[in-house]
C-alpha cells in the first residue's frame, strides 16, 4: 500500500495562504509522510481518507478549516501556536518541520485544545473588529482636527464626548479668520467624524437587537456594568462556555489572572498575563470601572437616591479597594465578572450579587 492511499491516525496541518504541510502518522504516532498540499487539493485529500485526529495551529482561517475537516467526519483539535513550538526543538523552521511538531502535540495527552468558533460566532466578531476599526478612525480624525485647531491658536479640551459642541462654536467664532484650504479640510474633516459617527451608531444598534434576541445575552446584562456590547461580545467570544473547566479557566483565556514565577516552594505572583481575548478584557475592566463608580456615587449620595444596604459583591469590592487600591481592584473586579459570566453561560443561570462575591452567580 502507497503512501499516498495509507489513511493515517493522526496528522499535523501547518495551513497557509497557498502552499498547505501535512505531516501523516499511524496509531502508534509514527511518521509515514510529509507532503505538501496545495489549497485546492486539502479538503478533496482528506476527504478520501478515514476519519483521523487533525491538529492544526489555532491562527488565520484555521476555524474555517476546522469546520470543513470537521464535516468530513474528522475530529480536528485547534491548538495553541506555542504549544506546536516546544515541540520544534531544536530543528531549524521549516513547513515539514512544523506539520511534524503539530502532529506532535495533537497527540500529547495535555495539549489544551482551542474551542472551534461557529460561524455565527465569527460573524459577530467581524462586527466587532469593523466597529474597533471605525471607532480607530474616528479618533484619529479628531485627534487631527484638535491638532489644526491648535496649530492656530485655538485649543480644544480632550475627549470625545466634547468634540462636536466645541468644534462647532470655535468655529462659527472663528470662521472667518480660516483661510480656504483650512476652512475645506476643517469641513471634510467633520463629515468624516460624522459619517464615522454614524456608522457607529448603526453597529451599535445591531448589537442591541442581537443581545434582545439572546437569552443568555439578557441574564448577562442582569449584572450591574455588562450591558449589551460586553454582553455580546463575551457570548461571541466564548460561544459554549462548558469548553472550560470553571470561571478561573474563563478568567484566563481573557489574560485577567495572575502570572506566576514560583520556585523552591515559594510562589511569587505577578501581574494579570493580558493574554488571549484584548477586546473582551479591556470591555470587562471598562464594565468594572463603570460598576465601582457607581458604588462611588451612590456611597456618597451623588445619584439622588438614599444609601441602600450594600450586597455582597459591593462589600467585597469596598473592602478590596481599602487593601490594595483602586486599580488593582479593578482588574480583580473584571476577572470576577468573567468568572460570573462563566457560571451564567455554562451553566445557564442567573445573576444574583449577594453571592456573586462567594464565587457563584445564582441564589
Amino acid at each position: 500500500m502507497s503512501q499516498k492511499s495509507y489513511s493515517p491516525a493522526f496528522v499535523g496541518l501547518d495551513i497557509a495562504k497557498n502552499v498547505f504541510q501535512a505531516s501523516l502518522a499511524n496509531e502508534k504516532g509514527k511518521e509515514f509522510a510529509n507532503i505538501k498540499l496545495t489549497r485546492s487539493k486539502v479538503a478533496d485529500f482528506f476527504a478520501n481518507k478515514k476519519p483521523c485526529v487533525i491538529g492544526i495551529e489555532a491562527c488565520a482561517t484555521a476555524h474555517y478549516w476546522g469546520r470543513t475537516l470537521t464535516a468530513q467526519g474528522h475530529t480536528v483539535k485547534l491548538i495553541k501556536p506555542e504549544r506546536a513550538k516546544a515541540f520544534l526543538g531544536h530543528h531549524s523552521k521549516t513547513d515539514a518541520a512544523d506539520a511534524r511538531a503539530i502532529c506532535e502535540a495533537v497527540m500529547h495527552p495535555n495539549t489544551k485544545i482551542v474551542a472551534m468558533k461557529s460561524e455565527e460566532q465569527q460573524g459577530m466578531d467581524f462586527m466587532f473588529a469593523r466597529r474597533d476599526r471605525l471607532i480607530v478612525n474616528r479618533t484619529e480624525v479628531v485627534n487631527q482636527t484638535r491638532a489644526i485647531l491648535a496649530e492656530l491658536g485655538l485649543v480644544m479640551p480632550k475627549g470625545i464626548n466634547h468634540f462636536e459642541t466645541d468644534f462647532k462654536d470655535l468655529c462659527a467664532e472663528h470662521w472667518d479668520t480660516f483661510n480656504a484650504a483650512t476652512q475645506n479640510t476643517l469641513t471634510d474633516n467633520f463629515s468624516d467624524y460624522e459619517r464615522l459617527s454614524e456608522d457607529i451608531n448603526k453597529i451599535d444598534q445591531q448589537i442591541i437587537n442581537m443581545s434582545k434576541k439572546s437569552e443568555v445575552c439578557q441574564r448577562l446584562m442582569e449584572m450591574n456594568g455588562i450591558g449589551a456590547l460586553i454582553a455580546l461580545a463575551i457570548v461571541a467570544a466564548v460561544g459554549d462556555a462548558k469548553q472550560f473547566k470553571n470561571g478561573r479557566c474563563m478568567s484566563a483565556y481573557f489574560g485577567l489572572v495572575p502570572g506566576e514565577h514560583s520556585s523552591g516552594g515559594k510562589q511569587h505572583l505577578l501581574g494579570i498575563t493580558k493574554r488571549g481575548n484584548r477586546r473582551i478584557r479591556m470591555l470587562l475592566v471598562l464594565a468594572a470601572n463603570a460598576f465601582m463608580c457607581g458604588l462611588t456615587r451612590r456611597k456618597k449620595g451623588e445619584d439622588g437616591q438614599p444609601l441602600k444596604k450594600l450586597n455582597g459583591l459591593e462589600i467585597w469590592v469596598t473592602r478590596l479597594m481599602d487593601k490594595v487600591g483602586k486599580f488593582k481592584a479593578k482588574v480583580a473586579l473584571a476577572n470576577k465578572f468573567a468568572r460570573i459570566a462563566w457560571v451564567i453561560i455554562a451553566k445557564g443561570e442567573h445573576y444574583n450579587a449577594t453571592k456573586a462575591a462567594a464565587g457563584t452567580a445564582t441564589a
